[in-house]
């Protein structure tokens, strides 16, 4: 039994059970994970994925960050492919995708810029044109993801945090996991922290970044009235979405709140959703009285996450800098518009998935090792998606060719992702 010692309790020394030992464990099952665990998957290994709540996505569904900003490059070309448009063709056999046509990419038609800047797909400063990106359903996200992992054969643990790697000479030999059947281990043979925190690579002691911000809590109002009449008399900030007499606001940020949390810390986490809830709640008071579309408005769905954009960033083998904008590097593996701005494209290595001390592990997603300003692009779905299947396809490899993650042949690496349908140049 524990027992109180003064101000601390202390615990019995106690034996966790391994419970699995798959090839592959991904931590997080946001957009990176999804297509980190699947790409792992369908290149061979044995893959478990660990996530915190009961449903795939992240922000991207339970978030309802639902636009995936951007698949191009800001000049009429297609910027990320692979896993990430493979979930837009899921979701669009189901009627469930809102974007434009490729011959309307990079068009400059101002009717044009102004039906998609509704639709949530246009940012930024212009003078615009045109972007592919994609509006969904949040719920068809899940249930595209929940098909693509049962495909592959990954096995889910949902409900389930990731508390604390073992770490031996620089090898994961195990993640201990907490859950309803208590504190578990599993035993990989490679892991990939997709957790976005960066969970895994900070409990391991490698180097790291932290950046405070502003958070987002995006909600939808349904049993909206004349949409056409509420843009043209817009007194609020909201978008079109999937569904009749719906509305997406994305209320948050700097313009909204004057908080800056460290997303890491539980304390500021949950003081914020209590704060950003009772704002989602006057922000909708205030479009009801407002606007007369919005009259007989309600709340329908309220983020079950805060929207942060940043938290832990790896400092990894390559920290990418906004020098790098446009620089080709031999070891690229996924790359990425910028979904505020035009003509402008991020080659991410290789080495930025990769730690400096540990041989069996990776990370994708918005904790890559980029510095604040790369951030700004790569912490988008779309690319989270590219590096995650990265990740997952290198995890395979090693395991298949009896190396770590850090001896990959990148070049037959870079072969397979091309061939999995993943843009590289």
């Amino acid at each position: 039994m524990a027992e109180l010692s003064g101000r601390q309790v202390v615990l019995p020394e106690s034996r966790v059970p391994i419970v699995a030992e798959p090839d592959v464990l991904v931590v997080g099952g946001g957009s990176a994970g999804l297509a980190a665990a699947t790409a792992a998957a369908r290149n061979g290994a044995e893959v478990m994925l660990v996530e915190r709540f009961g449903y795939l996505g992240g922000l991207a569904s339970g978030g309802l960050i639902i636009l995936l900003l951007t698949m191009d490059d800001g000049a009429g070309r297609q910027a990320v492919g692979g896993v990430c448009q493979e979930i837009v063709d899921r979701m669009e056999r189901r009627g469930a995708v809102h974007y434009p046509p490729e011959g309307q990419w990079n068009d400059p038609d101002s009717q044009l810029v102004e039906h998609y800047s509704r639709w949530g797909l246009v940012w930024g400063r212009g003078p615009h044109r045109v972007r592919y990106s994609v509006a969904f359903e949040p719920h068809e996200f899940i249930f595209a993801a929940d098909e693509m992992l049962q495909e592959a054969g990954v096995r889910p643990l949902y409900h389930t945090w990731a508390c604390e790697p073992v770490v031996e000479d620089g090898v994961i030999q195990a993640v201990v996991i907490q859950n309803k059947s208590g504190r578990q281990a599993i035993a990989p043979r490679v892991v990939i922290d997709t957790s976005g925190d960066g969970d895994l690579f900070a409990a391991a002691g490698e180097p790291f970044e932290l950046e405070r911000v502003h958070p987002w809590l995006w909600f939808l109002l349904s049993n909206v009235g004349d949409l056409e009449e509420a843009f043209q008399g817009s007194k609020g900030f909201f978008f079109r979405t999937l569904g009749e007499g719906r509305v997406l606001v994305p209320w948050g940020g700097d313009a909204r709140t004057k908080l800056r949390i460290d997303a890491t810390d539980p304390v500021e986490v949950s003081e914020a959703l209590v704060e950003c809830r009772q704002m989602v709640k006057e922000e909708a008071a205030r479009l009801r009285g407002s606007v007369p579309a919005f009259r007989d408005a309600y709340i329908s769905l309220i983020a079950d996450q805060l929207g942060i954009t940043e938290s832990r960033r790896l400092q990894g083998e390559y920290v990418m800098s906004r020098d790098d904008l446009d620089r080709s590097f031999a070891d690229s593996i996924a790359r990425t518009g910028h979904w505020t701005k035009y003509g402008c494209v991020y080659n991410i290595p290789y080495r930025s998935l990769l730690p400096k001390g540990l041989t069996n592990f990776l990370t994708a997603g918005r904790c890559i090792s980029v510095d604040h300003r790369v951030n700004h692009a790569t912490k988008e779905i779309p690319p989270c998606m590219a590096t995650g299947e990265a990740a997952g396809t290198a995890a395979a490899m090693a395991l298949e060719d009896g190396v770590g993650v850090k001896d990959v042949d990148v070049r037959r690496l870079q072969a397979r992702l091309r061939q999995q349908g993943a843009i590289l140049e």
